[in-house]
């Protein structure tokens, strides 16, 4: 299990890279959460905000809720770092902003 949480967080650092660089999108609050509390618990935190988050807004903007960490917490190798209803929160948050998330 904690090479897979080791794993979610390198995804989670990559998230903030690819975003600053294909974006211009500086998340600079995103990094400084996995920082303190490390990938799985910043993506339980940020999951768990009603109404989400506004750097999952402007990912929506520029077309990449692929970037967004609910879209990484619904990866098939993810599944047992996250309850059921975290990972029914994400999809649902995901299909409300028009992102159909393919389980493969």
């Amino acid at each position: 299990m904690k090479m897979l949480e080791h794993q979610f967080n390198a995804d989670m650092q990559n998230i903030y890279i690819t975003a600053k660089k294909e974006l211009g999108y500086n998340a600079t609050r995103f990094l400084q959460l996995l920082s303190e509390k490390g990938g799985l618990q910043a993506a339980k935190i940020l999951i768990s905000k009603e109404g989400g988050t506004y750097g999952f807004e402007v990912l929506w903007e520029h077309k990449r809720l692929d970037l967004s960490v609910e879209a990484h917490v619904l990866k098939p190798e993810y599944r047992d770092l996250f309850t059921d209803a975290e990972r029914n929160m994400c999809r649902e948050r995901l299909e409300r902003f028009g992102y159909i998330f393919k389980e493969r």
